[in-house]
């Protein structure tokens, strides 16, 4: 890819990053989006970002001539925190359930708006992803668009039978119902029996069920294992496991989570689910005596609880075959470099 001179740095991400979600999608993909008018919600989190910030790259280096427009809550305050994508795109500001649907037309949209960050109602959380999905399909029906992507979650898979240690899509287990803290997983759930009826409208529904993740922008200070595990080897701390130590689960980069969700979009089969992820798991205790040896941490790792040997070990980890084979996508980075990288972000900001 041959770089504008006077191209910016999009969201304070590394070069070898922006290169490495090209390599992982494949340059001549970036062409399905030319000219393409994308309205994205849910640019400003964690994924949003990434998914911003590579397509403006690839926007800028290949000349797509895309038009994208952003929802927000509050424009101003993202662009004053990475002004760096001020005036690059158009912003419409509210709130993904009910903000006023623009008059102009749009080729795709992204929903990735669910903030699993922020500490919300169990009724508040399930309401995000019920009615925001209500409205960006409403979006979709008044503005013509031809693709939509739903950022779904891992979750609405429920918990893995026992003995099961990879889940594909095809598994039709599912979250407890009456449980409060299934609020996120059901609301996914609903969000994606919403696409899948639009879906048979015309519009081109593709789903991404994602997976943990790591990289430059992952909160260390929320429930994300691995973030709390960085935070606390680079401060020179102890690193403190709550429960036992002894779940499964597995991280995909950011970089390449970024190219798979573009794969899914550009290359995914209307009407179908892909697992986003690694299928690369180690327990909780192994990923924190991981981040402690590559950070060259000496305070070492604490374990709250003790395991019980009779449980057998739970499981969080996708089966990805079907994206890897129908999407075309290369072997995801491996876990000490995406360590790595992510160290070196955070240190540097």
């Amino acid at each position: 890819m041959q770089e504008r001179p006077t191209r910016l740095m999009p969201l304070n991400i590394a070069e070898e990053d922006l290169k490495r979600c090209h390599d992982v999608l494949g340059v001549s993909s970036w062409r399905a989006l030319t000219r393409q008018s994308i309205f994205m919600a849910g640019g400003t989190g964690f994924v949003g970002k990434w998914l911003l910030a590579t397509l403006l790259d690839a926007n800028e280096k290949l000349s797509l001539d895309c038009r994208i427009t952003v929802l927000s809550r509050d424009p101003g305050a993202f662009q004053r925190v990475w002004p760096a994508v001020a005036g690059r795109v158009n912003w419409i500001a509210g709130d993904v359930r009910d903000f006023p649907i623009p008059k102009e037309s749009f080729d795709v949209i992204v929903h990735a708006a669910t903030d699993v960050a922020s500490q919300v109602s169990p009724q508040e959380m399930f309401s995000a992803c019920l009615d925001g999905t209500r409205q960006l399909l409403e979006l979709a029906n008044k503005c013509g668009a031809s693709r939509f992507l739903l950022v779904s979650s891992g979750a609405v898979y429920g918990p893995f039978p026992t003995g099961m240690t990879h889940v594909p899509e095809t598994h039709l287990g599912g979250p407890d119902p009456l449980l409060a803290s299934s609020a996120y997983a059901e609301g996914k759930r609903v969000s994606e029996w919403l696409c899948a009826q639009a879906s048979a409208t015309g519009l081109e529904v593709k789903i991404a069920r994602v997976f943990a993740l790591v990289g430059p922008h992952l909160p260390l200070d929320k429930q994300f294992a691995i973030g709390n595990f960085l935070k606390a080897a680079m401060a020179g701390e102890r690193v403190v496991i709550q429960g036992d130590g002894t779940p499964y689960r597995s991280y995909l980069y950011a970089a390449d989570m970024a190219a798979w969700l573009w794969a899914v979009l550009i290359r995914g089969q209307p009407g179908r689910a892909y697992n986003v992820g690694s299928d690369q798991s180690l327990s909780i205790r192994a990923l924190a005596e991981r981040v402690c040896r590559l950070l060259e941490s000496a305070q070492g790792v604490v374990v709250v609880q003790a395991a019980q040997p009779d449980l057998p070990a739970v499981h969080f980890v996708p089966d990805t075959k079907r994206a890897r084979h129908e999407l075309h996508l290369p072997a995801p980075m491996g876990l000490d470099e995406a360590i790595s990288r992510s160290a070196r972000w955070h240190c540097s900001h």
